[in-house]
């Protein structure tokens, strides 16, 4: 379809793909790498990340190659596009945004880069907003606007089961990791000024699953929200924190149940679960 102000986001958004498709955004897939091989996440199984997790071997993950964000933006305005709306995860979190930036050089068409500072579905809210603003007609900066709009009300709540795995990542370092693992505490982290912090430490996985669905309850306040509940290898548990959040949350437009992107995956590990409350 074309729109006068096209979106492309990347795959931190964790939006799910009938849904992109959808609202006619574009994705660029992040990279995941296990040893030596190297592959744009949406291709690598996340059974086979979950075991290279577990098993300790060398992970990591890097931004889309500037040339994905060219073509994409290239294709846009090729299909009638007067402008592109980029929006991105924080460049504390990746340096995706500068990948951006760097192909919008290239383009003849003004390419709008949002390093959104936030990830996962709190992104992916805000594409929602770009993309229904842009669908209705809106220029570039209504877009950007809505996007903003939707970040600045968002939240991004986090449990995980062990800080090892942003400890190794470099989302945190060695002596948070060591004290929120201690004595079975389950910490609850949140994205904040783009960068992952500390929330809360609860005794237990259930006590901290419980205390999560809490403070998203505090979150929406008595507020309409949109909710999303992200999981990494933990189906049962978000359906678990859904239908708690489903019988607390009286006032609620959407519901979204997905897995998180795998580069995601790879710095919160197994077992992770969040909640995105962004208020309508």
């Amino acid at each position: 379809m074309s729109r006068r102000v096209a979106i492309v986001t990347d795959s931190t958004a964790c939006l799910p793909p009938r849904l992109t498709e959808q609202l006619g955004v574009t994705v660029a897939q992040l990279q995941v790498r296990i040893g030596d091989r190297v592959e744009d996440e949406a291709r690598v199984p996340v059974p086979e990340l979950v075991d290279a997790l577990r098993g300790q071997r060398d992970v990591a993950t890097a931004p889309p190659d500037p040339g994905a964000f060219f073509w994409s933006y290239a294709d846009a305005a090729a299909s009638g596009a007067e402008a592109v709306v980029s929006l991105h995860v924080s460049t504390d979190l990746s340096r995706t945004a500068e990948a951006a930036r760097e192909a919008a050089t290239q383009v003849r068409v003004p390419v709008h880069v949002v390093d959104t500072r936030t990830c996962g579905m709190s992104l992916g809210y805000a594409v929602v907003s770009a993309a229904t603003a842009a669908a209705a007609g809106a220029d570039a900066n209504r877009v950007v606007s809505a996007a903003r709009h939707t970040l600045e009300r968002s939240s991004e709540l986090l449990y995980v089961d062990t800080l090892e795995y942003l400890r190794r990542g470099g989302r945190i370092g060695r002596a948070a990791a060591v004290v929120g693992s201690a004595l079975s505490m389950k910490p609850l982290l949140t994205v904040t000024g783009g960068r992952i912090a500390p929330l809360d430490r609860v005794l237990g996985a259930e006590r901290a699953l419980r205390r999560l669905v809490d403070l998203a309850v505090k979150r929406a306040g008595r507020e309409r929200v949109d909710i999303a509940v992200e999981h990494f290898d933990a189906a049962e548990r978000a359906a678990s924190v859904l239908e708690q959040l489903r019988a607390r949350l009286p006032d609620v437009r959407r519901f979204l149940v997905t897995p998180v992107s795998s580069a995601v995956g790879a710095h919160v590990g197994p077992g992770a679960l969040g909640v995105t409350v962004s208020p309508v």
